[in-house]
Formats: structure tokens, C-alpha cells, sequence
């Protein structure tokens, strides 16, 4: 009964932070806002007893990648963005889309309710960190090795750009 407490007290600063990143106008508080999204995923990772991928979580995606966000939004001065409210494709677009979705949501739970999934006993080996490591450096190297080279040419687009504006 605690982990379904705790789970719906997570899901809901999960969600209040990635209400709160679309909402705020500066991007060094949308960048917060995410941070506050990824630890309570990695909560909600605890709580489904994965603690490897709830310790990458943090680590990675919540420690290096925004430490790399916030530092490109500093590096490019990024101001507040000006809202003009004039978006009237996003709103006839949107809306039906964040309805279609929550209905779909909705429709997959109450479909799950139905049908009770067989009482099968869990794989010591499934999500290991020795079976993801086989699989990260082995059948996805190549993924792995072009997102951190994707990375860098980010990084590195952010002082072009930045450089541009000094000159």
C-alpha cells in the first residue's frame, strides 16, 4: 500500500514539474523544472525495483546532460522568451491530440484492470547491470559511440554560436 501511495505522490511531481517546464518562460528554469522531472522518475524506477536504471537516472541524465543544458543555455544567454499567444495551430492541434492521448490512457488502464496478468515469477537476469552492459557495448556500441559524438557537435555548435555574437 506505501509503494502505491508513494508511486501516485511521485507520478504527481512528475507530472507538476513537466507542467511547470512548459509553463515557465525563462530556459534556465524550464532546465530546473526537468531536473525536478528526472528525480522523480528515478523515484517511480525505485519503486518498480530497477535501482540500476533509477542510479543512471540521476546520474546521467539528471547530473551530466543538464549540467550540458544549463550550460549551453548559459553559454548562448538565453533571455526570457516573449509568449505572443498567437499559436492558433497549437491549439487546434493540441488539444485534440492531449485528449486522444489521455483517452488512450485511460482506455489502456481499464483494459489492464480486466485482464490479470499471469502470476509469473521474475528473471534474476532481467535488467541486470551485466545484461545491460553486454547489450550497451555489445549489439548497441554503435547507437551508444554516435549519440556521445552527436553530443559533442552539439557542444560545440553552442560556441560557434556563441563566439559569433561576440565578433
Amino acid at each position: 500500500m506505501l509503494h502505491l501511495i508513494l508511486f501516485f505522490i511521485f507520478a504527481a511531481v512528475c507530472i507538476a514539474g513537466a507542467i511547470n517546464l512548459l509553463a515557465q518562460s525563462h530556459p534556465i528554469n524550464s532546465a530546473l523544472s526537468l531536473i525536478v522531472v528526472m528525480g522523480s522518475l528515478a523515484v517511480l524506477y525505485l519503486l518498480l525495483g530497477a535501482e540500476f536504471v533509477a542510479a543512471i537516472q540521476i546520474i546521467i541524465y539528471a547530473g551530466a546532460v543538464m549540467v550540458l543544458f544549463i550550460f549551453v543555455i548559459m553559454l548562448l544567454n538565453a533571455g526570457v522568451e516573449e509568449h505572443s499567444g498567437k499559436s492558433y495551430v497549437a491549439w487546434f492541434i493540441g488539444i485534440p491530440s492531449v485528449t486522444v492521448l489521455v483517452g488512450l490512457a485511460v482506455y489502456s488502464l481499464v483494459l489492464y484492470q480486466e485482464k490479470s496478468a499471469p502470476a509469473i515469477g521474475p528473471d534474476p537476469l532481467l535488467g541486470s547491470v551485466q545484461e545491460i552492459a553486454h547489450l550497451l557495448f555489445g549489439k548497441f556500441l554503435l547507437p551508444f559511440e554516435v549519440t556521445s559524438v552527436l553530443i559533442l557537435i552539439a557542444i560545440m555548435g553552442a560556441v560557434v554560436l556563441a563566439r559569433r555574437g561576440e565578433s
